[in-house]
């Protein structure tokens, strides 16, 4: 009887082991794959990181290049609102027919443009 109980005790000894060992080896693999999974989004990130540096510099790099087109651009921008605001302060040549006078303004414009 007591060898039987000895034998009880046993098995169940080992199959509480084999249980917490089935156990540890699921929580390892998990832990594993966790791991796995940090490194890969680690690595997704700093690839992600370093594309944008590279856009910051391209950005940069194309806004440098830009500048003088833009401060040209600048430039005959002044020149076109100065002459348009010139053109609108003009009385009209003719107050009692707009047409008239518009007709009167573009033909002065297109001389001007002419020269």
């Amino acid at each position: 009887m007591a060898a039987r109980t000895l034998t009880y005790a046993l098995v169940a000894s080992l199959a509480a082991n084999a249980a917490l060992g089935w156990s540890w080896l699921g929580q390892r693999d998990a832990a594993t794959a966790a791991r796995l999974q940090r490194d890969q989004a680690l690595s997704d990130a700093s690839a992600c990181s370093d594309a944008v540096e590279d856009l910051r510099e391209q950005a940069n790099k194309r806004a440098q290049a830009a500048a003088p087109a833009r401060r040209a651009a600048a430039s005959a921008a002044q020149d076109l609102a100065a002459r348009a605001d010139h053109t609108l302060r003009q009385a009209p040549s003719n107050p009692a027919d707009t047409c008239a006078s518009m007709q009167a303004l573009g033909d002065k414009w297109l001389q001007g443009r002419a020269q």
